[in-house]
């Protein structure tokens, strides 16, 4: 349907409401699909009109269409079936049983059976973990809460929730104006003409004489109905909370926060089975929901049973999250930015200042004159330049026009990027915020101008509840507002007593809330409700403080100032809502507030008496301290870029400068052409403005590759650009000394005292290798397929030498099993071991995995070890396994025949079957960024398949060395950025383009990585790239350019009796951490396990390479050659 075919039928049921035709309203809405009106549908779930709640949830989800839809049909089905229990209809109550619940048995048949056992009982409530069931208005209320989360969370229900906004009648004001336009047509138009009928076109009788035409109007009876079509349900993009949701949801920082782990919500709402505080808090980590009703996460589960009730709702326990524990290399001076790069010029005193998020030299700054600036720090030029305006005088409040005459002249008292750096907000110390655009183009857009608040706006900030971006601003008015990205007003948050200094919007997982700091000291914490405040608290000091999370998330900080002039640094235990640590450093009292900054989990730094100070997170001491030569402003402001390589600090004479380190220094000497945003390479700035990550880096050397070379990028082999050998580089005397006083090595790793590692307790089993190793997603477990087709897992324990309970080197894990002492043993029945193929997926949160070993693929449950189903019996076998990203129902299933399946494994059916290789399948890879699988071959062969279609857009050979057979494993995985691929073959790593599938780089074993590569991986953040090969050699390359920063020698996974003895023992697997870029583990051909980590005191594995000329380390980085002819031409 057309979307004008679409926006008419809005307009039916506009006018079918106002007209009270109230049945038809609603069937409408069903048969359409348009529109979900919340406020019917919570009318029938409050009455128990069962049927009719399902028969109108049918037009929009089926049960079987996701997990949330299934979720919401069992949650409604479950109330049924209670509710007959509790008036005694046991007759319907097994009915409901057998007709409406039986199809979940299929999926968790423990939790079936104890439903079923509630027959059995007299009072359903003699059940202990139901005797808190109330009456069945208040459980109605109460699972409401839940299903309208569901729907909100449900992609299904997208853009479906909110009536378009017309004005009253608009379908009768359409009809007029194509009445007017008729009667304009008239030959011989009348005044006041008669409308009788809408069936034919209008024309007036025969006329007297020629007359002037009139407007046409359908009858006043007739137009006059009811204002307009919001009364149906105008629900905003945040319903509100229920009356039901705990009002001190927040104790300690939120004690009483139990998100429910089934959607992404906003609010946070009571349980039905009350819930101690001490075992509950707002850090604490709600889990991943389950694809399906009752498949519980394993994870902190020491039964095969847990509470019944837990099970009967989606929400799932929650654990403390605690700190991770510092696993950052020995602090050295030279990674903080201290050295003096250039001061540059504002002309007014800077005010406030903000990196842009993934382009970290661009700056933009705010000056005590209402101008903001954008600078490109590289080139050393202002690039845009807006002067403080008002945009439209007429649109403002009658109050801030007097106060924009007569008060000073309006400053700008905060700006900040959007996390994704495509929007600039602005707060000014008078009423106004501004919304610019930024499309990369060097030219900053109005968006929106809003009066938000009456007197100064004193802090501004972007925020995603419900996954829409948002505006949170404060004021003197002592409210905090949050905006959407037209001005329009969600919410207004009243409850400090004094004007709100600072605000600092978060989510934990699915708890999305906001800090703010009042000039009283109190800190309050907000959800996205009309429910008033969390938490009320007295910040050190009781006077101006501003409040700030680390990089990832995990740590809050807060620094101020008291009216004496004591300044406080500290750091918060969230749990506990408690100060954790208070910093030292502070040496005299200041008249002004201190400001601060936070910088790569590891750094904060504050400006005062005219210096920039410096702090270790994990140190209350201070570290060291920096004038910047001289001239900051006595309570200098100060911001890192989001490296945490450069940092402004503003100076006394209305200016600022930029104090950077090595990696900074480098950053800033990048010379760019004027254009540089045009000239950016497609790849390069897709995967900035996708990611908005700061761990995206594009190699300069590749843009330099991709622009020479329009039509194709010219290859890099073994990181070496060819066409660097006969194109000189500019470089300056800072950078001789540079390079000449710290020559860069090659890191390695060759005695265990060197890494910290850890081997799996009873993993070693030399009658089957580990040929598959996944962590859980949860980062709490290692998982080993052996090619037995036995699975085991480790999982480590949260305790005083763990508290995270994340995988360490540090800790022995334990050998997790059941009570039942199950093994998750995959069917070899008829399968011969040396010839089958393991495989594995695990499901995004831990719940089961899918498997197989050369027989039918195996869903295990995660908790209880047992096999909830098989499907896809061999032949032909399977050979890898790939849960859909949007969709844990779907999987793609390689074949051995080469085939690719698309299973549904809700229905059991097979969806697609894709035919483009030759020989088994060997890896696949999604990228929802491009909509495309990619699946790789023992054939050699890339095939790129439609998620949409399933059709095949291209297959392209992996380029191998000469005389080579395309023959052999070839695995894929995506970058982070989901646009470059990582493709390993035991002859090469190789980077592709995934949009173009052409390669970017490759390296080839060489020097003392000369065998063949047994597997490789990305680091969680894809900075790094680990590579396994078959003489026990690991390898540690920089992701970006391929150059090997690190070697890690068989010593380090073999014991000494091994290095002597037989040569088939190496690492065959390889899997990276999934939260901590420099751990990984590696799984042996004798069976077993180990996870290895730098040592604590370099944190990391080695360093990036230098790129210098082809030239690396005094010598050639590769004599390799490749057959393709644009190196070839490059060389010659």
């Amino acid at each position: 349907m057309s979307s004008l075919s679409r926006e008419l039928v809005f307009l039916i049921l506009q006018f079918l409401e106002e007209e009270k035709f109230k049945e038809s309203v609603h069937k409408l809405e069903k048969e359409s699909g348009f529109f979900f009106n919340m406020k019917y549908f919570e009318e029938k779930v409050q009455a128990g009109e069962w049927e009719e709640v399902e028969k109108y949830l049918s037009g929009f989800t089926k049960v079987d269409d996701n997990r949330y839809s299934m979720k919401i049909f069992f949650e409604i089905r479950k109330q049924k079936y209670l509710e007959a229990l509790d008036r005694q209809d046991k007759a319907k109550a097994v009915e409901i049983l057998a007709g409406d619940l039986k199809m979940f048995s299929t999926f968790n048949e423990e939790l079936y059976k104890e439903i079923t056992q509630l027959l059995t009982l007299n009072n359903f409530r003699e059940n202990e973990q139901l005797s808190k069931y109330g009456d069945t208005k208040t459980a109605r209320s109460i699972m409401l809460i839940e299903l309208k989360k569901l729907i909100e969370a449900n992609p299904l229900f997208r853009d479906k929730l909110i009536f378009p906004t017309l004005k009253s009648s608009r379908l009768r004001t359409l009809i007029n104006q194509s009445l007017n336009w008729q009667h304009q047509l008239c030959k011989n138009p009348r005044p006041n003409p008669d409308i009788k009928t809408l069936f034919t076109d209008h024309t007036c009788a025969p006329p007297n004489g020629p007359l002037a035409p009139t407007p046409v109007n359908l009858p006043i009876a007739a137009v006059a109905k009811p204002a307009a079509y919001t009364s149906l349900g105008a629900h905003g993009p945040f319903p509100p909370a229920a009356a039901t949701a705990n009002a001190n949801a927040l104790a300690g920082w939120m004690a009483n926060a139990s998100a429910s782990s089934s959607v992404q919500a906003a609010v946070v709402t009571a349980s039905t089975i009350p819930v101690p505080q001490s075992q509950v808090s707002i850090l604490k980590r709600p889990r991943t929901p389950p694809a399906t009703p009752g498949m519980v996460d394993y994870q902190n589960q020491n039964t095969d049973h847990e509470p019944l009730m837990k099970r009967l709702r989606p929400g799932h326990s929650v654990e403390e999250v605690s700190y991770p524990l510092a696993r950052q290399a020995s602090l050295s001076l030279d990674d903080l930015p201290r050295t003096v790069t250039m001061t540059l010029h504002q002309g007014s005193s800077v005010t406030s200042m903000d990196f842009h998020p993934s382009h970290h030299t661009l700056l933009l700054v705010g000056s005590n004159n209402g101008e903001i600036t954008l600078w490109e720090l590289s080139l050393r030029e202002k690039l845009v330049t807006k002067p403080f305006k008002i945009w439209d005088v007429s649109a403002c409040s009658l109050q801030f026009q007097a106060a924009a005459v007569k008060d000073a002249p309006i400053s700008v008292s905060r700006v900040t990027w959007s996390p994704d750096g495509s929007f600039v907000g602005i707060a000014f110390t008078k009423h106004l915020i501004h919304l610019y655009s930024y499309t990369g183009s060097n030219e900053l857009n109005q968006r929106i101008e809003v009066d938000a608040h009456i007197g100064g706006v004193n802090d501004l900030a972007f925020a995603h509840p419900n996954k829409q971006l948002c505006i949170v601003t404060c004021g003197d008015d002592k409210l905090i507002k949050v905006w959407d990205l037209n001005g329009r007003k969600l919410f207004s948050f009243e409850g400090h007593e004094a004007p709100v200094y600072s605000i600092c919007p978060h989510h934990k997982e699915n708890i999305q809330f906001i800090f703010s700091t009042a000039i009283d000291g109190k800190i309050k914490a907000w959800l996205y409700d009309n429910m008033g405040s969390r938490v009320d608290y007295d910040a050190p000091g009781q006077w101006c403080t501003t409040m700030l999370y680390s990089a990832d998330g995990t740590r809050l900080f807060s620094c101020g100032t008291s009216k004496e002039g004591e300044s406080f640094l500290v750091e918060w235990n969230e749990s506990e809502g408690a100060i954790k640590r208070t910093y030292n450093g502070f040496r005299k009292k200041s008249a002004g507030v201190v400001q601060f900054d936070t910088t790569q989990n590891r750094f904060l730094a504050a400006g005062e008496d005219g210096q920039v100070k410096f702090w270790d997170m994990d140190n209350i001491n201070l570290v060291i301290s920096t004038d910047a030569d001289g001239g900051l402003q006595s309570l200098p402001r100060l911001r890192f870029n989001k490296e945490g390589n450069i940092l402004a600090v503003t100076t006394a004479d209305n200016g600022f400068k930029i104090l950077s380190n090595a990696s900074g220094l480098r950053s800033l000497r990048t010379i760019e052409t004027p254009g540089f945003e045009a000239l950016r390479s497609p790849l390069e700035s897709t995967a900035i403005k996708v990611s908005g990550s700061s761990t995206v880096n594009v190699s300069p050397v590749n843009c330099k590759v991709e622009r020479s070379s329009p039509v194709r990028p010219s290859p890099i082999l073994n990181g070496v650009d060819p066409m660097s050998r006969s194109v000189e580089k500019p470089r300056t005397v800072e950078d001789v000394i540079d390079r000449a006083a710290k020559p860069w090595q090659l890191s390695e790793i060759l005695d265990p005292v060197q890494c910290r590692s850890v081997t799996m307790p009873e993993s070693t089993d030399s009658s089957s290798k580990v040929v598959r190793l996944l962590y859980t997603n949860s980062g709490v477990g290692i998982l080993a397929l052996g090619s037995n087709g036995t699975q085991k897992l480790w999982k480590w324990a949260r305790n005083e030498q763990n508290p995270t309970g994340k995988a360490t080197a540090n800790v022995v894990p334990q050998h997790w099993q059941p009570n039942s002492g199950l093994l998750m043993t995959n069917d070899i029945s008829g399968v011969n071991l040396e010839e089958a193929v393991p495989c594995i997926a695990l499901s995004k949160n831990d719940s089961y995995v899918l498997s197989a070993c050369g027989g039918k693929v195996s869903l295990f449950n995660m908790m209880t070890f047992k096999v909830m189903t098989t499907f896809m019996p061999p032949p032909p076998a399977s050979t890898f396994l790939a849960f859909h990203p949007q969709d844990n129902n779907i999987i793609a299933i390689g074949m051995e025949d080469s085939t690719i399946h698309i299973y549904n494994v809700r229905v059991d059916e097979v969806k697609s079957k894709l035919k483009g290789h030759q020989k088994r399948i060997t890896g696949l890879a999604f990228s929802t960024n491009l909509n495309i699988l990619v699946s790789s071959g023992a054939d050699a062969q890339l095939c790129v398949w439609s998620i949409d279609t399933w059709e095949k857009r291209k297959s392209i050979p992996i380029q191998l060395p000469a005389g080579k057979s395309p023959v052999g494993d070839t695995r894929v995985q995506f970058h982070s950025d989901q646009l470059r691929l990582l493709v390993v073959h035991e002859t090469q790593l190789a980077i592709y383009d995934a949009s173009k599938m052409e390669r970017i780089r490759q390296w080839v074993p060489q020097d003392v990585l000369h065998a063949p590569i047994s597997y490789a991986a990305y680091s969680c953040n894809s900075q790094l790239i680990y590579a396994t090969f078959c003489d026990a050699n690991i390898g540690v390359f920089d992701a970006d350019s391929l150059r090997l920063r690190c070697r890690i020698a068989p010593s380090i996974c073999l014991s000494p009796a091994a290095l002597n003895g037989s040569p088939s023992l190496y690492p065959l697997v390889v899997a990276a951490h999934p939260l901590e870029p420099n751990q990984f583990a590696v799984g042996l051909t004798d069976g077993s396990v180990k996870v290895i980590e730098p040592s604590e005191s370099e944190g990391k594995w080695g360093s990036s390479p230098p790129m210098d000329n082809g030239i690396l380390n005094g010598r050639t980085a590769s004599s390799s050659t490749t057959s393709n002819h644009t190196a070839d031409q490059a060389q010659r």
